[in-house]
């Protein structure tokens, strides 16, 4: 008898596939278009791993509100913004926007410029807003 080709073996390895598939794509997703935090996560990112956090929001909405310690980079101007400044690229980095998504596209700029962690506040200012933490203005 063959192990391979008796039907339930079958069966049992398409489960086994399927689920370590599934398993693995958050991991897949993650590697792609970087980290998620939550505001708190970010929060922690922020003050005890000393991470650069860059708002890519337009500079008016950046005046109206910013999460502490942000500096402002349009989208638009992000590769160029990152290369005039002289951070240290060890340090991680994490990147705000409104809702989330123009910071899920500007990951991969980031990254190619050498930053080794690169994560994105999942939800954006609204989400920070939602968790009742504080904006600078």
């Amino acid at each position: 008898m063959n192990f391979l080709t008796q039907i339930d073996n079958l069966a049992l390895i398409a489960l086994l596939v399927v689920s370590g598939v599934a398993l693995f794509l958050p991991t897949l997703s993650t590697l792609i278009s970087g980290k998620g935090l939550s505001p708190t996560e970010a929060t922690i990112w922020i003050n005890r791993r000393k991470a650069y956090v860059f708002d890519l929001r337009p500079e008016e909405a950046f005046k109206a509100g910013h999460l502490p310690g942000a500096k402002s980079l349009e989208a638009a101007t992000l590769t160029v913004g990152l290369e005039k400044t002289k951070l240290d690229r060890k340090h991680p980095v994490v990147l705000v926007c409104e809702t989330g998504a123009d910071s899920r596209k500007a990951v991969a700029q980031v990254k190619s410029l050498g930053f080794a962690e690169v994560a994105i506040l999942d939800g954006g200012v609204k989400a920070w807003k939602a968790a009742a933490l504080p904006l600078i203005k």
